[in-house]
This record gives structure tokens, C-alpha cells and sequence, in this order.
């Protein structure tokens, strides 16, 4: 079946950039439902992630002289969080290229390999140091990508998420926070600024009040942390910075954990409760 995905007429996309170099394919629709999800319940075995009922394959094929870089594809917002790469070539030899090679770091060396031998599939989790490459290829390459979702990094989350931050304006801001930012811009990194004004834009679009929003700010910037005692005010602070770091970088699955485990026994607030169901599905 996964053979014959290949002598179709597939609607091919070509990459040719500077490291990624292939032709990719949506093939989801015809790989049969029961198929997908015995394949979704042998990856929930293996890896431990609480994966979503989302399967999407892709089939990818590499001519003579192409080569993927060292990426690590660590999931964005809304992206795929594990993968299994199924193997399709035939008489495959060493000479042919085609390894799936794994790395500790983009600069270092190849920490484990896969070669492409018929009917290997290799599965593996995505996350910021997930490096991997594969090496030039001097035959045609066939492979079936298998792609899968984290419960809390799901498409819905990602429109909810860029919704809510569309038009990012930090002008926005009350002016209780206005000086509380300019300081912290003269002596914290970019990095750190952005996220704690984005948190504090999601704070005031969510409604909260001037004193939150500066809570949320002080929090996120690492000026203080959010001890006020009131329940919706550290959930809200501590979705809002969630938030934010999704928007700003990616996600990450230890920082989700800690904010699960923080939030594990609070009531869920109203106010809260769409940016809580998809944070925090249960």
C-alpha cells in the first residue's frame, strides 16, 4: 500500500532550498483510517506523549545528489511533536546514501544512524535539540513520514493563539507599566522584554485589570513572581506567559509539564476557560 503511493500522480511539492532538498506529498487520505490508528496507538506506546487523534503522512522522495541539512524541527506553535520515518527502498546499499542520521548538537557529529533499508521505520520525538539530517543520496530514496500532535500543541491552539495576539502593539500597555517596561528594556535582553510585554498583552485582551497586567509583566520579566494570593490572578498570569512563550518560540514539553503540575489542582476561571481547555486539554 505505502509502495503504491509513489506510482500515483501525486500533486509532488519541491524543495530546493539550501539544506532541504526533496519532493513532499500529502498522502493522508489514502492511507485507511484503521491503518492510522493503529500506527497512532503504537507511537503513543513508544514515546509516552498524550498525541491527539490527528494523524497526517506525508510521502517524500529524494533524487541523486540531494541532501536534507541538520534541522531539529522542534514543534512551533501548532506543529507535529513526534514522527515515524517508514523505509521504502528496495536493494538498498550502503553506497546509495540515504541515512538518517541523528546529532547532539548542529555543529557536532552524527550521534546515531538509520540506514534506509527496506521496511525499517524509526520513530522519535520532536524538540529543540532533536537534531537530525540525511545524508546525499546517489539513488532514489522512498519514505512514508508519519506526523503526530501533542494534546496541548494542536492547530486549534495555534489559531486560538495568534488570534489573540494579531496586531501585537505594545502601546497597548497601561500607564502604570509603561515606566516598569522602559526600565526593564534598559537592562534586560530583547528576548525577555518581548515576552513579558506580549504576556501582558494577552492579560489586558483577556480583560484584566491594570494591576494584573502589571503583574503579569513583573512575572514574566523575572522581576517578581506572581505571589499574590488570589487563584485567577496566577492562573491568568501563568497562562498568559505560557502563552507567549508559544507565540515567541516554541513548544517545549518540560516548560509545559511545570505549568500542568502548577495548575493541576486549580479551578478552571471562566474567563479563562478557552485558552484553558486548549492549554491545558485534559
Amino acid at each position: 500500500m505505502l509502495e503504491a503511493l509513489f506510482l500515483q500522480t501525486n500533486d509532488w511539492q519541491h524543495r530546493d532550498g539550501a539544506f532541504y532538498r526533496c519532493s513532499l506529498c500529502d498522502v493522508t487520505k489514502h492511507i485507511p483510517a484503521s491503518f492510522q490508528a493503529a500506527i497512532l496507538a503504537r507511537m503513543r506506546e513508544i514515546t509516552g506523549l498524550p498525541l491527539v487523534d490527528r494523524v497526517v503522512v506525508t510521502a517524500q522522495r529524494m533524487l541523486p545528489g540531494q541532501v536534507i541539512g541538520i534541522h531539529s524541527d522542534r514543534p512551533l506553535l501548532g506543529y507535529e511533536s513526534a514522527r515515524l520515518v517508514v523505509q521504502l527502498n528496495q536493494q538498498w546499499q550502503p553506497d546509495h546514501g540515504g541515512v538518517l542520521e541523528l546529532f547532539s548538537s548542529p555543529e557536532g557529529k552524527a550521534v546515531f544512524s538509520v540506514d534506509p533499508e527496506y521496511n525499517k521505520a524509526f520513530g522519535f520525538p520532536l524538540h529543540a535539540d532533536s537534531y537530525h539530517g540525511v545524508t546525499e543520496v546517489t539513488q532514489p530514496r522512498q519514505t512514508v513520514v508519519f506526523n503526530f500532535w501533542h494534546m496541548a500543541n494542536t492547530p486549534e491552539l495555534a489559531s486560538y493563539v495568534q488570534a489573540l495576539f494579531a496586531n501585537l502593539q505594545f502601546s497597548e500597555f497601561p500607564a502604570a507599566l509603561n515606566p516598569i517596561a522602559s526600565s526593564a528594556e534598559s537592562t534586560l535582553p530583547e528576548d525577555t522584554t518581548f515576552r513579558a510585554g506580549t504576556a501582558a498583552v494577552a492579560l489586558h485582551r483577556l480583560g484584566y485589570d491594570e494591576a494584573t497586567v502589571v503583574t503579569g509583566y513583573r512575572h514574566s520579566a523575572g522581576l517578581a513572581v506572581c505571589d499574590t494570593g488570589d487563584a485567577e490572578t496566577y492562573a491568568a498570569v501563568l497562562l498568559a506567559e505560557w502563552m507567549a512563550y508559544l507565540y515567541r518560540d516554541s513548544f517545549d514539553l518540560a516548560r509545559w509539564m511545570i505549568l500542568r503540575n502548577k495548575l493541576d489542582r486549580a479551578q478552571v476561571i471562566p474567563r479563562l476557560l478557552p485558552a484553558w481547555q486548549l492549554c491545558l486539554p485534559e
